[in-house]
């Protein structure tokens, strides 16, 4: 439990702290860890505005988390409630305000809002202290809520949260929303370098590279967690793999629309121009400035090697396209990346881009059922994909379904 004096060493330290991390999902995790652990709160979620609404992002509780298996998450449905005052964090959205509930359970009926109990009903959890702190940005807007719940003293009871507690949340959601407000303008920068892929091919929607960089971070962690790997890599590591699964496809803006818009199957020749899309993704990561950078070149480059040596473009040197020294095939073409030749990080892309494309609708297709799409991917275990991330697939199939449904396709 933290001491006042740490609170405030920690506050003049936040800004640094969150300023690392650069993905939206994982900078929302981080910003509610670290505001749960200012006030000792068991649980708490982050809402972001959306047009009138408030859509439910994120969430933690440490109480359901201790009920499930070892390594195991919470799958928790997304929806949105409106910006007003009938719900908690719609008050505090509406209002600009904070509201610091004593109990969730007792509020004044002369209120105009109230605590929806469906949740602790389903759950079993019992919630009673709640405290709902407005997002803003520097126009005074509010572009979300952060709320947590059931703060608790030093032997683990559930109390109040104190009028000091409701003035540091305030600090911290400041900072907190500069953050915020940065990684929101990375993530739009993302998504219109996916628009431009999208105008070309439409199947690289920002829905569909939302749930492949889900997949692939679900994938990573599950993987590193059973490596002796350092905490400060793999935090490294997930802030990069997120966006830079994106991005996988976004060397497709230099191929032709002659090719990539045809309806027909590709010949040899067109196929080999629109397997260059793999070169020319990794091609836009050559100056090397950060480990997104490292790591966006990595998945663009080797999403499309197979587990079997079968897959494209191989050992190739990007920057020309030739196969590098020593590394060709008799026919000339450069030898396919085989087994633990394939860096992980694409290893683990080709898996969570094959999975969605199989599960999703194209104008070519109707989505495959899971049954189907799962048979596939047991099918190419060993072949296609890792056989141990086919395995890791599979164990944590509750949470990539949470994800895509978490970002659906909209409907048109």
């Amino acid at each position: 439990m933290m001491m006042e004096n740490d609170k405030i060493q920690a506050l003049a330290t936040l800004g640094a702290d969150l300023n690392e991390v650069h993905d939206l999902d994982i900078l929302m995790e981080r910003i509610l860890a670290r505001a749960r652990a200012f006030v000792n709160a068991d649980a708490g979620s982050v809402y972001i505005a959306n047009n009138g609404l408030l859509d439910f992002t994120y969430t933690q509780n440490d109480t359901l988390s201790k009920r499930l298996p070892p390594g195991e998450k919470l799958v928790y449905s997304t929806f949105s409630i409106p910006i007003d005052q009938k719900s908690v964090a719609g008050y505090a959205a509406a209002t600009g305000r904070p509201l610091n509930l004593q109990d969730a359970h007792a509020i004044d009926p002369s209120k105009p809002y109230g605590f929806n109990k469906k949740f602790d009903e389903t759950s079993g959890y019992l919630t009673k202290s709640v405290l709902a702190i407005p997002l803003k940005n520097m126009k005074n807007n509010v572009i979300g809520v952060l709320q947590i719940i059931n703060a608790q003293n030093e032997s683990g009871q559930v109390i109040p949260f104190s009028p000091e507690d409701e003035q540091m949340m305030s600090h911290f959601a400041g900072i907190a929303s500069v953050a915020l407000v940065r990684a929101q303008m990375t993530r739009a920068i993302l998504l219109r370098m996916i628009k431009m892929a999208e105008m070309r091919d439409p199947k690289e929607t920002g829905a569909h590279v939302n749930r492949v960089g889900g997949y692939s971070l679900e994938l990573y962690e599950r993987w590193a967690a059973k490596r002796n790997i350092t905490f400060e890599e793999i935090e490294s590591t997930r802030d990069s793999i997120r966006m830079a699964a994106m991005l996988h496809d976004v060397g497709k803006v230099a191929i032709s629309d002659l090719i990539l818009k045809k309806p027909g199957r590709f010949n040899e020749d067109e196929y080999e121009i629109m397997k260059q899309h793999t070169v020319l993704g990794a091609r836009l990561f050559s100056d090397s400035q950060s480990d997104f950078d490292d790591a966006a070149r990595l998945v663009a480059l080797n999403h499309h090697e197979r587990w079997d040596g079968k897959g494209y473009p191989g050992h190739v040197d990007f920057l020309t396209g030739n196969p590098l020294e020593g590394l060709a095939a008799q026919d000339g073409k450069a030898r396919g990346k085989k087994g633990e030749e394939i860096p992980i990080l694409g290893r683990i892309v080709a898996l969570a881009d094959v999975f969605d494309a199989l599960c999703s609708k194209r104008v070519y297709k109707e989505a495959w059922t899971d049954e189907e799409t799962f048979k596939a991917l047991e099918e190419g275990r060993g072949t296609q994909f890792d056989p141990e991330l086919v395995d890791i697939f599979f164990s944590c199939v509750d949470v990539i379904k949470s994800i895509r449904e978490r970002y659906r396709d909209e409907e048109h």
